[in-house]
């Protein structure tokens, strides 16, 4: 079986357990098959009731303490963890799975690949995620500039699985073409903009922090219903379009 960098990687044909140290790709193993999921970093958050052994961080997981788990796989992405780490992983004789998804339809499909090769089906909550996301957006279009860090300001900027499903909902990054994915910013050099976008994650943006910065409309949304791929984006187009009225 291939992981989204195509690697090819030696599966279990019936996989028991599983080490997730990417917080959306928990969710999407313990809402689909909760039983094969051992470990987990300190930031899987959902579902709330998770019982796991914790792994650390998704920038510094415990490798000796993941071997001792013996999963049959460990989950991981290319952006949110380490290569570094995830090398250490495959040095100690671990499967190592690496999501790559920019788009949400890549997100759709490789979320059925990997969940084919760990659970051996495809959960109802993903077919509902490709009916909800199937249908274009056809209202007007608004042009945004979305933060995802405070001192110093960083930004959303090109090619980004949360810039994509903005899109989707008739929200344009202004930032798109950046050369960087995750620019550094000065707010006076932004190119124009009718709102600002601010989720709860990475920086904890709020009411009180944030958008007093700006003097455009600022709305403040949920982090991971426009960053984490998995069963929220069941909610997420929804959700963000009421947030973000």
């Amino acid at each position: 079986m291939q992981d989204d960098l195509g690697t090819m990687l030696d599966v279990p044909s019936r996989v028991r357990r599983v080490v997730s140290i990417v917080p959306s790709l928990t969710e999407a193993i313990a809402t689909t098959h909760a039983s094969l999921l051992v470990g987990a970093t300190d930031w899987c958050t959902h579902p709330a009731d998770l019982d796991v052994t914790r792994v650390r961080g998704t920038k510094n997981p415990d490798v000796d303490l993941i071997r001792e788990l013996a999963p049959d796989i460990v989950i991981a992405n290319e952006e949110e963890n380490r290569a570094a780490d995830l090398d250490a992983l495959r040095g100690a004789g671990l499967v190592v799975w690496v999501t790559a998804p920019t788009t949400v339809e890549q997100s759709l499909n490789s979320l059925q690949r990997l969940l084919g090769a760990v659970v051996g089906e495809v959960p109802e909550w993903l077919t509902q995620a490709r009916e909800v996301w199937r249908t274009p957006y056809a209202g007007p279009r608004r042009r945004a500039l979305i933060p995802i860090w405070r001192r110093p300001w960083m930004a959303l900027g090109r090619d980004t699985f949360a810039g994509d499903l903005l899109q989707r909902i008739g929200v344009d990054n202004v930032l798109a073409e950046s050369p960087e994915r995750y620019p550094r910013i000065e707010l006076a050099g932004v190119p124009e903009y009718d709102l600002v976008v601010l989720p709860d994650e990475p920086y904890a943006f709020s009411p009180e922090d944030g958008p007093e910065a700006f003097d455009r409309p600022a709305c403040n949304v949920s982090g991971r219903h426009l960053t984490w791929y998995g069963p929220s984006l069941v909610q997420a187009r929804a959700l963000l379009t009421e947030q973000l009225a």
